[in-house]
């Protein structure tokens, strides 16, 4: 198995996967997937839908196994949620 080595940094990665999925990917993707993850090759813009961040990042590694990949959960702002929610009451 080879080791992945990535190549951009956080900040970077992060900035060029979600301009690729704002212009490309988001309306491919959004009808129907709301709550999956979506796995998105920064260099290519190849990318693959999947019910957790591990399956949808290894099939664009079956893809391209030097794929430098960016997670975003289809609408949602981000992967996971850190903390508490303050919940609204009636």
């Amino acid at each position: 198995m080879a080791i992945r080595q990535r190549r951009y940094s956080k900040e970077e990665l992060a900035r060029r996967g979600q301009e690729l999925y704002e212009a490309d990917i988001r309306q491919q993707v959004e009808a129907g997937n709301e709550g999956k993850i979506v796995a998105i090759d920064i260099e290519t813009g190849d990318f693959e839908v999947g019910e957790t961040v591990v399956a949808a990042t290894n099939r664009l590694f079956e893809r391209n196994p030097d794929a430098q990949p960016f997670g975003i959960r289809i609408g949602h702002r981000a992967v996971y949620h850190f903390g508490s929610r303050s919940l609204r009451r009636n």
